[in-house]
């Protein structure tokens, strides 16, 4: 890759969640456009591992980190200040769904409590310490968090997990205003329905069906969403390309949220 393309020369980013789907997308596109470190945070020891390795230990790092523990966090950021310099990028991406449908008549609050735990505390510990972080250190940094279309709209099930999407689009709203004294960023992206291992194992999607899953309620047809279209769109935001662009959610849905759901 010429360093023309190379989006993120010589930044730090951390990635949540960056062992599988969205994130590992996302850790490896940061990679690819030049960062010179990533570090991944995530509770799946194996898998971030192995990604770190696959990507290059030299510039890729995994932590074992519980999003929703702030003394964890805050010990994954200082350490990837002390270990690579710096920090430019924080994409605030682990999340979780409930393993039932959740409507608010069947709601099951102790899977809501896991939901609310993870996406929404989780996503506010990585905002707050990567921001305190990165004015302590003078960086005009970037935050970018993963919401989804359940922020924008309502829907039949999962009732917890729109909720929570709903908190972290809020949230991106309000830390966006906050921190913008300091030149640093906050987005979210808002990605559809995609094939990821955590989609698999709630039964959302089987492999190789989001195309024909999602086709009916998109406007763009022929294309299914990909981790990979979510990370390139991650990789804008929290690039200089976007550099006056805050408190912005980046839609990646085939047009879905445009489209009137009955027809």
């Amino acid at each position: 890759m010429s360093t023309l393309t190379k989006k993120l020369d010589g930044k730090v980013a951390i990635v949540t969640g960056g062992a599988s789907g969205i994130g590992e997308a996302t850790a490896r596109h940061f990679a690819d456009h030049g960062a010179r470190a990533v570090v991944i945070a995530d509770i799946q020891p194996e898998k971030g591992r192995s990604v770190a390795e696959s990507i290059g230990l030299h510039r890729c790092s995994y932590v074992q980190c519980d999003v929703a523990d702030e003394e964890q966090v805050k010990s994954m950021v200082d350490w990837t200040v002390q270990t690579y310099g710096g920090l430019d990028i924080m994409f605030s991406n682990a999340g979780t769904i409930s393993s039932s449908q959740q409507t608010v008549l069947d709601l099951d609050l102790s899977q809501y409590d896991v939901v609310m735990r993870v996406n929404v505390r989780g996503s506010a510990v990585c905002v707050k310490q990567a921001a305190r972080k990165m004015i302590e250190l003078g960086t005009k940094g970037a935050i970018v968090c993963t919401a989804s279309v359940a922020a924008a709209v309502g829907g039949p099930n999962h009732v917890d997990y729109t909720m929570s999407k709903h908190a972290v689009l809020g949230l991106v709203r309000s830390a966006s205003l906050q921190l913008g004294a300091h030149g640093i960023r906050v987005n979210c992206v808002s990605p559809s329905l995609v094939e990821t291992p955590m989609a698999g194992r709630f039964g959302l999607v089987t492999a190789g069906d989001v195309e024909n899953v999602m086709e009916p309620f998109t406007s763009l047809k022929g294309v299914g969403l990909t981790a990979a279209h979510v990370a390139a769109a991650v990789l804008f935001l929290a690039s200089d390309e976007s550099g006056f662009v805050t408190g912005h959610n980046l839609v990646v849905d085939g047009g879905l949220t445009g489209v009137p759901f009955m027809k």
